[in-house]
């Protein structure tokens, strides 16, 4: 324990991985007045929180997203929306650069920047009006969120109670070799082209720190990490980078609650990526693996317009397992 068994069944003609990544992209509208408020980071940059608020609410969820997502990002607003129905208030946060605002140092985001997390969690905390506070991630923002808890760099305030990741590269090398498969050309080509307007973004704000030249000969993210996220935040090269940030290695260390919930049909993950030992060995990390739900998908048609993973999130988070 605890490796837990899943009810997802997904609807009809959404039993296949790429229909349930791509479908909520494309098709998902989901409507949220958020409130945005603007805090600075020790180093001099700014991190973007997107609020919705409940009059009186005791409890607040933080969510995470992922890879070039946003506060935006249907699967964050889809949950946000949920977990405001069940009377929570939502801190949706973007990672630096990714929230409309150019941040202002030379540090973009990646997927073991917990002190960017911690900085949230920390706020969110200083507000002293929540007695419980839960965390979310998407994907990348899921590694971060699993590395957080269990790496044991921060000091976690002790109303953090509870957490929920979905779609998490748990193993970011193997993973990463996984998305550069010709089946995923696809996705990889427009995660280039959206990290690429980061970097023209970045040459903009601060000229002479950056440069996208010869950009076009980089194919996957071994090339981009190796290229510019290992020695923008001082790692070594991509291995470096990959093997220093991926969060199964925390795992048993992780001493709240905490859900991991990855499809068996994900294109985006590895084998690897499915933590099962770690789950039995543990008191406190939980694993589900639903046969199908893609990635960051779990697709689900009811008069709520909730998906699966939303009430999943709320069954957890709100209620004992």
């Amino acid at each position: 324990m605890p490796l837990l068994s899943s009810s997802y069944a997904p609807p009809l003609l959404f039993a296949h991985a790429h229909v349930q990544t791509v479908f909520p992209s494309l098709f998902r509208r989901v409507s949220i007045d958020y409130q945005r408020e603007t805090i600075p980071t020790p180093d001099g940059d700014v991190l973007d929180i997107d609020w919705l608020k409940k009059p009186g609410a005791k409890s607040c969820l933080i969510i995470t997203h992922g890879l070039e997502g946003s506060s935006r990002s249907p699967y964050v607003m889809g949950l946000a929306r949920a977990m405001a129905q069940q009377g929570l208030d939502i801190a949706a946060w973007n990672f630096r650069g990714c929230g409309g605002t150019t941040n202002r140092t030379s540090l973009m985001y990646h997927s073991g920047a917990t002190y960017d997390l911690h900085t949230i969690v920390s706020f969110v905390d200083s507000l002293s009006q929540y007695q419980n506070i839960y965390i979310a991630g998407f994907s990348l923002g899921g590694n971060m969120v699993l590395k957080y808890l269990g790496e044991q760099v921060f000091p976690i305030p002790p109303t953090v109670s509870r957490a929920i990741a979905f779609s998490v590269p748990c193993d970011l090398a193997a993973c990463s070799e996984a998305l550069a498969r010709p089946s995923n050309a696809l996705y990889m080509k427009r995660f280039l082209k959206l990290l690429r307007a980061k970097i023209r973004a970045k040459m903009e704000a601060l000229p002479g720190t950056i440069s996208d030249e010869g950009y076009e000969s980089l194919k996957n993210f071994r090339d981009f990490d190796d290229r510019y996220t290992a020695p923008i935040h001082g790692f070594r090269d991509a291995n470096d980078y990959w093997q220093r940030n991926h969060c199964k290695q925390f795992l048993p260390d992780i001493r709240i609650p905490t859900l991991l919930i990855n499809a068996g049909d994900d294109p985006f993950l590895s084998a690897s990526a499915y933590p099962t030992a770690e789950a039995l060995a543990s008191q406190h990390f939980y694993f589900e693996q639903p046969k199908y739900g893609g990635h960051c998908g779990f697709v689900a048609f009811n008069r709520q317009s909730v998906y699966w993973s939303e009430q999943r999130a709320a069954e957890f988070l709100l209620a004992s397992v």
